[in-house]
């Protein structure tokens, strides 16, 4: 099984962005070490105390100074706020910046009311999947050079490295968005850690609605990836702990509490309790918003969720205490997949 990984940036307690982005570049160096396929960072807006990573574009470019082989990619840019031209230079100055190794995540979320305006985002889009499908074909034609000669963009360039272009992923949490992958012929990778009700569904979608398509970067057959919340440590009870934290900072975000992130002890205060360990063998219709457990738990739980929807990569999303933490539970699910024996 492939492993990779997602990184939000957040922000240490009492540190800055500059922690955050230092934080995140040690990551990315350590899952280039270990042998993680890909690397990817995310886009959010308005909580910048606490989570760093709002401009993928930018923190790519230094990641591409600062690794040598790994796949780099957001995940995702949000097309919904952004022109998809703009977009496609991004990827373009990108890969030249790391040529042959971008990956182009391409999804869509709204922010608050207040961050939309800023972002000069319409809320009330009339046909949001069709519009959002049209996007990404736009930054693909863009990125491909593939607009056809009598198009008015057919003769824009982008910034290009001469090797492989980026790769594009539809990235999204919902059925609609797996089909709109599926109808256009590309990649598509579900966060199963936002809606994991929807992950069987959503790959069963993606997979009656695939068609092979013409568009620069698609594919013969469906290929997916799912993203999970998974914590690991020596134990099974130590990971339980460690996961709290990502199980009460959900529990904030349904109260309306949006962007924080607690300690293990506030946590573990506000649940009540230390949380159950995850068991080794997930019920048919069983699927935790986090997961946690030893490597070799770890390990087994994503084989199971990975089989559910049929795909053979996982994409490792964390909420943890501390950066030590993150990088010691990368450290161990690496050595429970045995990834470098790959």
């Amino acid at each position: 099984m492939k492993l990779s990984a997602v990184d939000l940036s957040p922000v240490p307690d009492d540190g800055t962005a500059t922690d955050a982005y230092a934080n995140t570049v040690e990551a990315a160096q350590q899952a280039e070490r270990l042998g993680f396929e890909r690397f990817w960072v995310a886009e959010h807006h308005g909580m910048a105390d606490t989570l760093a990573g709002t401009t993928p574009e930018v923190l790519l470019g230094h990641l591409a100074a600062e690794t040598d082989s790994i796949r780099l990619g957001s995940g995702a840019v949000l097309l919904n706020h952004y022109s998809p031209f703009k977009v496609a230079e991004q990827f373009g100055v990108l890969d030249a910046l790391a040529p042959g190794r971008i990956d182009a995540g391409l999804g869509r979320a709204n922010g608050s009311p207040a961050v939309d305006r800023a972002l000069g985002t319409d809320r009330h889009v009339q046909n949001p999947d069709e519009d959002h499908a049209e996007k990404i074909t736009a930054v693909i034609n863009h990125l491909y050079d593939d607009y056809p000669d009598e198009h008015a963009y057919s003769d824009i360039e982008i910034p290009r490295s001469g090797a492989d272009e980026p790769v594009p992923w539809v990235l999204g949490s919902s059925p609609s968005s797996a089909a709109i992958a599926g109808e256009l012929g590309l990649r598509f990778c579900f966060a199963a850690f936002i809606r994991p009700q929807f992950a069987t569904h959503a790959f069963e979608k993606y997979r009656e609605t695939f068609q092979p398509s013409e568009l620069g970067g698609s594919i013969d057959e469906p290929q997916g990836m799912i993203a999970v919340n998974a914590v690991a440590a020596d134990t099974d009870e130590e990971a339980a702990r460690l996961r709290s934290v990502a199980e009460a900072t959900y529990k904030r975000m349904q109260r309306g509490v949006v962007g924080t992130r607690p300690s293990i002890e506030e946590a573990i205060d506000e649940l009540g309790d230390v949380p159950e360990p995850t068991p080794a063998t997930l019920g048919e219709n069983e699927w935790p918003r986090a997961i946690s457990g030893s490597p070799e738990t770890v390990s087994g739980l994503l084989e199971q969720l990975a089989d559910r929807v049929g795909v053979d990569e996982v994409m490792i999303q964390h909420v943890h205490d501390s950066h030590e933490d993150a990088l010691r539970s990368h450290e161990l699910i690496a050595e429970g997949l045995d990834i470098t024996a790959r």
